[in-house]
């Protein structure tokens, strides 16, 4: 009933806020007599703040075009591989004119980036892809708003989650013959399933893992997110943030944890933030600042961006991880595409460089609890394994800003080009190349 009240009163708001739109672009157009009168730019803020507050935030787009490598202007086309019910795969393919710039692209490794379903969209890392585009190839997991799929395309669990990233690795590896995974946040826990499996099955897993931000042992450090999990029953869970999609939207029916109760939950994490960053934004509009407030408006438009999760998908995702903890106690049992049950075992995991990286300042996703997977990889050797702490940086900052740039990404670059061919077949080729020496 909640989700039928809060698409009543969008709609209800929606000609107000287009009112407001209008209002302001009247109040700031020096061709209108309306931008003359005494306080006219102050109106125009306030009519503009008025318009961002109530207005309706669309999927952004990603929006690469091109991107620098080594002073040439690289073309992107962005394209879909793969398109399943919940996600699409989608492929950065680069294109280049300069015959020196194409080699080195074509020898450049391949990066898988799964994207966190937890609430905003893949977009929101937009700048890890633009990055990763210098120096790789690179395909991201985009994950699609729940109301927007039909009842008919059936249930969405965490297994299956897994079994799409799964997919996902063996669609890159058939292509390339080997790839690279990077996890965000939420899918470092379903990333190591997914790869624990096919390692465990004997199939070829990708040359590195590196796991940025995310809860592989919650219980270490907890936060306010792992907190509430902890706290509140399954059950709870169920009956209390789980609604019905509205009769409007292609998916009606299907039971969703609404994106709106998701943005809620993060404007209340900092709420006096958020109010000093929209106060700002008044000011900048006030002062004519228009690069601020473009900068806010960016910001925004990609945060108040967000997308219902399957109802299955999200309480599976509540008990497996922040209540069960069954990743660490070795007790996770995945159903995997035949319908058959399989045990989780990251300890069998081998021909395959980890890397994990935690902000200092992570208020999402506590220190340690990323750090942790390396006390389950036991099977990874030590020389193929880094942790790295992300000074100064909070849980968006390991992904995206400056300190992804200058700090983190170096760390990323040099760690896949180290794995770029697998430890074990590095490891059979050291004596191979003494012994040439030795001959030559």
């Amino acid at each position: 009933m909640l989700y039928q009240i809060y698409e009543t009163q969008r709609s209800f708001m929606e000609p107000f806020t287009d009112l407001a739109e209008v209002a302001s672009r009247m109040f700031s157009n020096p061709q209108l007599p309306f931008a003359q009168l005494p306080m006219a730019q102050r109106i125009s803020a306030g009519y503009d703040l008025l318009h961002r507050l109530g207005k309706d935030y669309e999927k952004p787009e990603f929006g690469i075009r091109t991107v620098d490598v080594d002073g040439v202007n690289v073309a992107i086309h962005e394209r879909v591989d793969i398109d399943k019910p919940f996600c699409e795969l989608r492929r950065f393919k680069r294109f280049t004119d300069d015959p020196n710039t194409l080699t080195k692209l074509k020898g450049q490794p391949v990066v898988l980036v799964v994207a966190p379903l937890s609430g905003h969209y893949a977009t929101l890392l937009r700048d890890t892809v633009r990055t990763l585009l210098k120096d790789h190839k690179v395909y991201i997991t985009d994950w699609k708003n729940a109301r927007l799929v039909p009842l008919s395309e059936g249930e969405f669990h965490l297994d299956d989650y897994i079994n799409y990233v799964q997919e996902f690795i063996g669609h890159v590896q058939g292509i390339y013959g080997n790839c690279h995974v990077m996890s965000v946040c939420q899918p470092t826990v379903p990333v190591l399933a997914a790869v624990s499996l096919m390692a465990s099955r004997g199939e070829k897993v990708p040359l590195s893992m590196t796991m940025m931000g995310g809860p592989i042992d919650a219980r270490k450090s907890p936060t306010a997110v792992n907190n509430l999990a902890m706290q509140r029953s399954h059950e709870w869970f169920e009956n209390n943030v789980i609604y019905r999609v509205p009769d409007k939207f292609p998916g009606a029916g299907r039971r969703v944890y609404p994106g709106f109760l998701q943005h809620s939950g993060f404007v209340a994490m900092n709420p006096d933030r958020h109010a000093s960053s929209h106060y700002d934004y008044f000011q900048d509009l006030v002062k004519g600042d228009n690069d601020s407030a473009e900068a806010h408006r960016k910001f925004y438009d990609e945060y108040n961006a967000v997308l219902d999760m399957d109802a299955d998908y999200y309480l599976d995702t509540i008990k497996t991880v922040f209540q069960d903890f069954e990743l660490v106690k070795g007790t996770w049992d995945v159903r995997n595409e035949q319908g058959k049950l399989e045990r989780v075992r990251p300890q069998d995991i081998r021909d395959c460089g980890l890397l994990t990286i935690e902000g200092e300042l992570d208020d999402i996703s506590g220190a340690g609890q990323t750090a942790a997977a390396h006390d389950l990889c036991t099977g990874i050797p030590k020389s193929h394994s880094l942790h790295y702490e992300a000074k100064g940086a909070g849980h968006y900052g390991i992904f995206s800003g400056r300190r992804w740039r200058e700090m983190v990404y170096p760390v990323v670059k040099a760690f896949i080009a180290e794995h770029q061919v697998r430890p074990a077949a590095k490891a059979s080729a050291r004596p191979a190349a003494k012994a040439r020496a030795r001959s030559a």
